[in-house]
């Protein structure tokens, strides 16, 4: 099969690295790609927003099959325009990403199907939703419905901050995602994922992790796409991934599938583990980054056979194989981030921080001639598999260690939490 992978960042290299690995794979193509993805594939001079650009390639390079990494085109669409097309994807279609395209969709969704998350109401204008600041209790939060790139997310500390925070989404600070405005209750907890592969039908696990926002060690300053993630989440026992499965991930199954908008793809479900139970946070409906650089490493399947499945409904005839492993990456980003940050600085020392295992993705990377640039905010993800959260955690910050890279930094604690109960 020729496959067209969509995208750019760590997230897809990830996935890239994991498909060319798969005996059904002919010839993988990536768009646009970046400079570790060009290792294994062949990259394309296609933004993801061109889906005419993209359909074309599909015809004149008989990709049958198209994996969506970004959740923009799958918003925007994507998926259905390919299935008109007669061209497979992986992905859901545009009405069932809303389950991440609005946040305002999912809590309806939540409300109607008794799923376990934080109360809340939704609104168009000011002067309402800043009234409804009288029954709620501070913290609160506000969020603006649509995608915002991770930043239409505000935990409010005073009556005044929430109000500053809904102006701004009326604002426009967001863009269109603040054109309508969320306000939830603050739930208190520990955050954690869980990821299930669906096929419309059926949901399989597959996988837990946690992440760090914060730019900062010991989980401060700003928050950022992510500075680094381990899987599996050890705060997620059996117990509390049957209850995720059981309580949140079934009846969203299910509810899109009443709605006649049956949901194929991946699940993400950002948890909060509350005094209750995990409760549900957010959807999103692709791979997490960096969540998807410490799943692909464990993940012994064949991932492409495990999307073709979930794309045909067949996902109850496989199942998942994992290492019992623990993977921990290590994000490496340009200073500066997540503000303003110096572009096209040069990188050395890949090779040598891939030994033992280690595998260095790509996100933010162009390469000319010999040379490894720098191009993004986050650049590098420093990904380690061993018996222990600590022993990977020591592999990876050794990989760290052999990149020369004046401009980047990282954090130094990644996997604190997970070492902690390791040692407990």
């Amino acid at each position: 099969m020729n496959i067209l992978l969509l995208g750019s960042g760590g997230r897809e290299h990830a996935l890239a690295w994991k498909l060319n690995q798969s005996p059904k794979l002919s010839k993988l193509y990536c768009a646009p790609g970046n400079a570790g993805i060009a290792q294994v594939a062949q990259c394309a001079d296609i933004q993801v927003t061109d889906h005419a650009g993209i359909l074309n390639f599909c015809k004149n390079n008989k990709i049958s099959y198209v994996v969506i990494g970004p959740e923009g085109p799958l918003v925007n669409g994507l998926a259905d325009e390919l299935a008109q097309a007669g061209i497979g994807a992986f992905g859901p279609s545009a009405y069932a990403s809303q389950l991440e395209g609005s946040k305002g969709f999912t809590k309806d969704l939540c409300a109607e199907f008794n799923i376990p998350t934080a109360a809340y109401k939704r609104f168009t204008e000011a002067v309402s939703a800043k009234a409804f600041l009288d029954v709620m209790s501070i913290p609160v939060v506000i969020k603006a419905d649509g995608l915002a790139a991770g930043k239409g997310v505000i935990i409010a500390e005073t009556r005044e901050q929430a109000e500053q925070a809904i102006d701004d989404c009326f604002a426009g600070s967001f863009g269109d995602a603040g054109h309508e405005v969320v306000i939830e209750a603050f739930l208190e907890g520990e955050e954690a994922s869980l990821f299930a592969l669906c096929d419309g039908q059926t949901a399989m696990l597959l996988g837990t992790a946690q992440d760090h926002k914060r730019v900062g060690d010991g989980d401060t300053g700003p928050n950022t796409g992510g500075m680094g993630a381990y899987s599996p989440a050890p705060v997620m026992t059996q117990e509390m991934i049957n209850r995720t499965m059981s309580e949140i991930i079934v009846p969203t199954l299910a509810g899109m599938h009443s709605r006649g908008h049956p949901f194929k793809g991946i699940l993400y479900a950002g948890l909060m583990l509350t005094k209750n139970g995990p409760e549900l946070i957010e959807y999103n409906v692709r791979f997490g980054d960096p969540e998807c650089q410490v799943l692909m490493p464990r993940l012994k399947s064949d991932l492409l056979e495990l999307m073709l499945a979930s794309s045909e409904g067949s996902l109850l005839e496989h199942d998942a194989q994992w290492s019992d492993e623990c993977a921990l990456t290590v994000v490496l980003a340009a200073k500066g981030y997540p503000a303003s940050y110096e572009k096209n600085t040069i990188i050395e020392g890949i090779e040598a921080a891939e030994k033992d295992g280690t595998v260095v993705f790509h996100a933010g990377t162009a390469k000319d001639g010999e040379n490894l640039f720098a191009i993004g905010g986050r650049v590098l993800n420093v990904t380690a598999l061993a018996k222990t959260v600590k022993d990977a955690q020591a592999q990876a910050y050794e990989g760290v260690n052999a990149i020369q890279w004046e401009n980047g930094f990282c954090r130094k604690d990644i996997g604190w939490r997970a070492v902690a109960r390791e040692e407990t």
